[in-house]
């Protein structure tokens, strides 16, 4: 059974750091592309950062977050990460880790598998 497990998120005053974490387990993590997304209240879910299965592999991010956030992915610890700097208060959302068979891609339907998420609050 597939389960992605989010942890790292919290509150952070703005223009603080925080790193999310998302460990896989039920299958064979490194044949997986792996985004995170994220919701705030009211708004649809959105894409922040996705990576490819393959070592080496390219990063894609939101325009939003480009130069602030940085995705990562370690293959031996099935973990892929989120490390979030200079945050600001529009940045308050639950952030969901997700993966999916393939390459990375912005939309979320694209994505088979998710976890529970966590919530990020960046206070001003």
């Amino acid at each position: 059974q597939v389960q992605l497990v989010e942890s790292g998120g919290g509150l952070v005053q703005a223009g603080g750091s925080l790193r999310l974490s998302c460990a896989a387990s039920g299958r064979t993590f490194s044949t997986y592309a792996m985004g995170w997304f994220r919701q705030a209240p009211g708004k649809e879910r959105e894409f922040v950062a996705a990576i490819g299965w393959w070592s080496g592999s390219s990063t894609y991010y939101a325009d939003s977050v480009k130069g602030r956030f940085t995705i990562s992915r370690d293959n031996t610890k099935n973990t892929v990460y989120l490390q979030m700097n200079s945050l600001k208060p529009e940045n308050t959302a639950v952030y969901y880790c997700a993966e999916r068979k393939g390459d990375p891609t912005h939309t979320w339907k694209h994505y088979d598998y998710w976890g529970q998420g966590t919530q990020v609050t960046v206070s001003s």
